[in-house]
């Protein structure tokens, strides 16, 4: 069995080598018999589970044939597609995991993670993310129609954008007492969202942050349980 990690792709038809480089990864991975965890922003933008787009349906027919290969799609909400839900899982039967999530791989405890709730100096996020998350507001966006839905969408891109241009680095990264509380019960953490992919050794124990899917590759994460005694190691995805 293959423990195979990503975050961060973005996917959108803007940017379809993106969506090809997710397709051959599944490919690649389909006779492995993997268990496949997406730790948040999969999407650029999620508008809802009622979205239908062509290249999507490209996404969705590569899903199935992963899933009934044998293996298994794990996902987590971001912080760009906080609103897909069961409904889109379900054409592929993928599952979909709590904010924060632990996993057991032989004798390793982690803990999964997007990694938002990290960067707690950003307290500007973190307010937005409390009001966004709210399930009653998320519910009334949701019953809005799918036109309203994508100028908000790309509203709040277009904020993000500006914002990121004003802030920090140290602001947007993650908070290191909030790793410390995160590794308390753990042995290795696992989360993207910063887009700095790099494994760290803090507080006695490991994090690993995924990589964002560039323009050419990504840094992933694959774990054999098999082969657990030695070093764990990013891995760079060409696509």
């Amino acid at each position: 069995m293959t423990y195979l990690f990503i975050a961060d792709l973005h996917l959108s038809p803007e940017y379809p080598r993106l969506a090809r480089g997710f397709l051959d990864l599944l490919a690649h991975y389909q006779n492995k018999n993997t268990q496949l965890y997406i730790l948040g922003d999969w999407f650029n933008a999620w508008i809802g589970d009622d979205y239908t787009a062509p290249w999507l349906d490209d996404v969705i027919q590569a899903l199935e044939q992963f899933n009934q290969a044998g293996n298994q799609v794990y996902f987590q909400v971001g912080n760009r597609d906080f609103a897909l839900g069961k409904r889109f899982l379900k054409q592929f039967n993928g599952i979909l995991l709590p904010d924060v999530d632990t996993l057991k791989i032989g004798h390793i405890q982690i803990r999964l993670e997007h990694g938002d709730l990290l960067c707690t100096d950003d307290v500007s996020y973190q307010k937005f993310r409390k009001i966004i998350r709210n399930p009653v507001l998320l519910g009334f966006l949701k019953s809005m129609p799918l036109s309203f839905r994508q100028k908000l969408a790309n509203g709040f891109r277009k904020k993000s954008t500006e914002t990121k241009q004003v802030k920090s680095y140290a602001i947007m990264d993650v908070n290191q007492h909030a790793v410390e509380q995160s590794l308390q019960s753990v042995d290795l953490l696992i989360h993207g969202h910063t887009h700095r992919p790099e494994i760290h050794h803090e507080f006695g124990k490991t994090r690993i942050v995924l990589g964002d899917w560039r323009e050419h590759e990504a840094q992933i994460l694959e774990i054999d349980p098999s082969k657990l005694e030695q070093k764990l190691e990013l891995k760079t995805w060409a696509y």
